[in-house]
């Protein structure tokens, strides 16, 4: 339960360190933390494997600190240490090129680095052994990765307005705890005094009509909004639910694809499912690494929804997780069905939808996907989506 008094990794600055074998990255990486992080030594390949540490660094706040393997690493496992050294830059908001002055022998790593960091809009900083470890500080302190991060909430709800989160406690909910967008949910309602009320799907009714019970004791001079957030997994229970009340509706999964990626594409994305053929390949793409379940919603649910949507047509599907998107190492393609994202950042999501743009891939969100499966298939921009009466 400590986890819940730390900053989720999706809202922490992602630093990694680069450069050759022994160019001081490891050094480099413990003078910035003000810890032995990573393990220092003259033998060159040291470092193996990405070693990160999440932790708060004075003026930048909450961060993830990642050291890497040298780029210039040779023999098999070396091109293996390589290539997961530059799948690092896939989760990297900053990056800094660590060199000495001999290290310009290898300009090549150093520009085939600088490409990855261009297909990847990451920003990268340089550091030469012996500069001023708090000048690096003060310029990455002052670098602008994106525009402020909205909020969950962001224009659906007031002060004294009601939240009602709908959390199915099943076979794939985590032992005696909510989930991550379970609990940003609430925590924005704190922060807007609005109320909160926490239910499963099957007790969503009764408190419908409490709600409603309450709007009319109050008059509609001091009426208050309710908002109902499902789990996306729920849309067909839940609208049973709503269907002919005065209340909006959206899923978690909806209000972080609002919050952290491009709701719009999403919802091209969408559109672009009926147009899918037989023998097509879908990306599945899932922004955490968990065990997949006998009802795993990326491996069986999604499959189902495409399959109806698409009038039965036959797929193959391909799985990423983590902090692998690879598309750009993936042909043929035809559609992008990603998680709502909450363990990643806000850049990161841009940066996979900003890929399957230039793929000319379409994308669509796991919650719009299953909300248009179970026949609401009016998403407003704001996230609302629509119930149908039948």
């Amino acid at each position: 339960m400590a986890l819940l008094n730390e900053t989720p990794q999706a809202n922490r600055v992602r630093i990694a360190f680069f450069g050759l074998r022994n160019a001081g990255k490891s050094t480099l990486v413990n003078a910035f933390t003000g810890q032995d992080l990573a393990i220092v030594s003259d033998t060159p390949g040291t470092t193996t494997d990405p070693v990160s540490k999440a932790m708060e660094i004075l003026p930048l706040g909450p961060c993830l600190i990642t050291d890497t393997a040298g780029l210039d690493d040779e023999g098999e496992l070396g091109e293996l240490r390589v290539k997961k050294t530059l799948g690092v830059l896939e989760i990297t908001d900053i990056a800094i090129w660590v060199e000495t002055p001999h290290d310009t022998d290898r300009a090549d790593l150093r520009e085939l680095f600088l490409g990855e960091c261009r297909r990847r809009n990451v920003v990268v900083l340089d550091y030469r052994r012996g500069d001023s470890v708090d000048e690096l500080k003060r310029k990455i302190a002052d670098i602008k990765l994106v525009d402020v991060v909205p909020g969950l909430l962001d224009g659906l709800v007031e002060k004294g307005d009601r939240v009602i989160c709908v959390c199915p406690i099943d076979e794939s909910a985590p032992k005696g705890r909510i989930i991550l967008p379970q609990v940003q949910l609430i925590r924005d309602c704190l922060d807007r005094h609005a109320t909160s009320i926490v239910c499963q799907p099957a007790e969503l009714e009764e408190e419908l009509k409490v709600e409603s019970a309450k709007c009319k004791v109050e008059g509609e001079a001091t009426r208050r909004k309710t908002l109902v957030v499902t789990d996306s997994q729920a849309f067909g229970e839940v609208r049973r639910a709503v269907a002919g009340r005065d209340v909006r509706l959206t899923s978690f999964s909806i209000l972080f694809a609002r919050q952290k990626g491009d709701l719009a594409e999403f919802l091209k994305g969408v559109a672009a499912v009926k147009n899918l053929k037989d023998g097509d390949t879908v990306l599945i793409a899932e922004g955490c690494t968990h065990h997949r379940q006998c009802n795993d919603i990326g491996a069986v649910k999604i499959p189902k929804a495409l399959a109806k949507l698409s009038g039965g047509k036959k797929l193959n599907f391909v799985f990423s997780s983590g902090a692998t998107f690879g598309l750009s190492d993936r042909s043929g393609i035809a559609l992008v069905v990603h998680c709502g994202g909450c363990m990643l950042t806000r850049r990161e999501v841009l940066r996979r939808i900003d890929c399957a743009k230039e793929a000319e891939v379409p994308i669509v969100n796991y919650g719009i996907l299953l909300a248009a499966a179970s026949g609401m298939t009016d998403v407003s921009e704001s996230g609302i989506v629509t119930p149908s009466s039948t």
